[in-house]
């Protein structure tokens, strides 16, 4: 099979993680290839992500390196052996990679940290709502890319309906509860649906008010995907350009410090919930 010209951020992610094991062991990619009775540029291959990989190989190279973490090990062999397609391999080829690397990194994650300081996050927002942030775009998208956009950023909420879903612990400011796309109704709307989606025994919300003043992180909208194990932590951040996944373990340690500034900051559960209706039925007199 020849090598993939584009591999997904979840493949890439596995390679890299098989490299830094390799160069922790001291191990060549002429040794590593050779104790698999394989040709060297397999090797490099494999660590980009441009190939695929068996559980068993994860596990046969882990040993060679001489890896004792066992939990990482099998985290490893799993990411290998998850060759199904997820629903998001629909919009292949539609949307960039990147939307469907984002699906793919809530899909496979324990638990999600987010915070937000302009927009709500997406896993929360409404139809109407999205359809509205992605009308704002410079230059203009056409209306097509609008409606397959926000039909893919609707698909990805779905992750919170399996039947084991990941946690998800959402901060977000007053800047963006009072950003009012789409309009006063649509606006309403949305922090309605904020309040029932805080409801579910797996999503925690989080108001972060004007009057706490600044904060870290206040500029970055930031999701923290915890793996099954702490190593195959992610972050992913936005920016203009599109999407950055971070995985370094000093970067992980900042963005879980900033996190929990920005959480130290925050109301309460109950008290934003209080803080959104409060929102919303201001709206509502309008």
């Amino acid at each position: 099979m020849p090598p993939r010209s584009t591999p997904t951020e979840r493949q890439r992610r596995l390679g890299e993680e098989l490299r830094r094991l390799r160069i922790a062991a001291g191990v060549t990619t002429e040794r590593a290839a050779g104790l698999l009775g394989i040709p060297r540029t397999n090797v490099p291959n494999m660590e980009s992500g441009r190939s695929g990989i068996s559980p068993e190989r994860v596990r046969t190279l882990a040993g060679n390196y001489g890896c004792t973490d066992h939990a990482l090990v099998e985290a490893l062999a799993a990411m290998a052996a998850s060759r199904e397609k997820g629903w998001w391999e629909a919009y292949r080829g539609q949307l960039r990679d990147s939307f469907l690397d984002i699906a793919e990194l809530e899909w496979h994650s324990t638990c999600l940290r987010i915070a937000t300081t302009v927009h709500l996050p997406g896993l929360l927002q409404t139809e109407e709502h999205g359809r509205a942030v992605f009308a704002a775009v410079i230059p203009p998208l056409p209306q097509a890319d609008i409606d397959l956009r926000t039909a893919h950023r609707i698909d990805r909420q779905q992750v919170l309906d399996r039947s084991e879903p990941p946690a998800l612990d959402a901060i977000v400011h007053e800047a963006a509860l009072r950003m009012e796309f789409g309009g006063p109704k649509v606006a309403r709307r949305q922090l309605e649906h904020l309040l029932h989606m805080s409801e579910r025994d797996n999503v925690t919300l989080r108001v972060i008010p004007f009057k706490a003043g600044g904060f870290p992180g206040a500029g970055q909208s930031v999701i923290y995907a915890k793996a099954t194990v702490p190593r195959l932590d992610t972050v992913q951040l936005d920016s203009t350009h599109g999407p950055e996944f971070i995985d370094t373990e000093a970067q992980l340690a900042k963005y879980r410090a900033q996190l929990d500034a920005a959480e130290a900051v925050a109301l309460a559960s109950d008290a934003s919930r209080d803080f959104i209706r409060i929102l919303a039925n201001d709206l509502s007199e309008l």
